[in-house]
């Protein structure tokens, strides 16, 4: 079927809601569409998530003619336990902080990898615990 994005069946590190907040911190006026386009999600989807965000404070939109400009809410405290005190600025600012490093940082050689097939320490204090089988 077109435009209807390829599924994830793995489990992931963020959920949709924090995908589509922080596509709308990216662009305030991004339309649904190209928002699901970015998260791969459909455009139903996203109406829902923005539903929800809008319902519990997150999220606030008003129309600019045929178009919505999104204002979030910077100050409003993630909803689990486990979070408690973290506010979505600061959500937003880790992820942004992640995504620049990215665009910036060079690309890392490949880890060469000892007889076990296990990639040997990089030299920089980190290790890497993956195994080819």
């Amino acid at each position: 079927m077109d435009g209807v994005p390829e599924g994830y069946g793995g489990w992931t590190f963020l959920t949709n809601h924090a995908r589509v907040l922080a596509s709308i911190d990216d662009d305030p006026g991004t339309r649904i569409r190209d928002i699901a386009a970015r998260c791969r999600l459909t455009e139903r989807a996203v109406q829902k998530i923005i539903s929800d965000l809008e319902q519990s404070g997150y999220l606030t939109h008003t129309r600019q003619g045929r178009s919505n400009l999104y204002r979030i809410e910077q100050g409003t405290i993630l909803r689990h336990p486990a979070d408690a005190g973290l506010t979505v600025a600061g959500l937003l600012a880790t992820l942004d902080q992640h995504e620049n490093s990215h665009q910036t940082r060079p690309a890392q050689p490949a880890r060469p990898q000892g007889n076990d097939g296990t990639e040997e320490p990089a030299g920089d204090g980190s290790t890497a615990a993956t195994k080819s089988v």
